[in-house]
């Protein structure tokens, strides 16, 4: 399984507009062959502080994901609005039972 997670700072005057198109970006995402979930997170400790959760089956569907016209249309119109790319990060993992702890 790979798990994506990235953040973005926001401002008062543009947090609803990227907050809107962050939420339309995961309900798309969430449609895309190969995703268990795809999140957009408010920050508790930094409210400016945008947090993206995502889990995909392998990275041929995160492949896939990256080359959706409209995700990069959707990172050009964050980076837009925020000023800067998110800052993503991609980890490997698998899952194991309970009864493995």
């Amino acid at each position: 399984m790979i798990t994506i997670t990235a953040s973005i700072l926001t401002t008062t005057d543009n947090r609803q507009e990227v907050v809107a198109l962050c939420a339309e970006h995961s309900a798309r995402s969430r449609a895309e062959r190969g995703c268990i979930s795809h999140h957009i997170y408010a920050d508790c400790e930094e409210l400016s502080r945008l947090f993206f959760h995502e889990q995909w089956h392998d990275e041929a569907a995160v492949s896939a994901h990256f080359q959706v016209p409209e995700s990069l249309k959707f990172v050009q119109a964050l980076s837009a609005l925020v000023g800067m790319r998110p800052v993503i990060n991609i980890h490997r993992s698998e899952k194991i039972s309970p009864e493995a702890l």
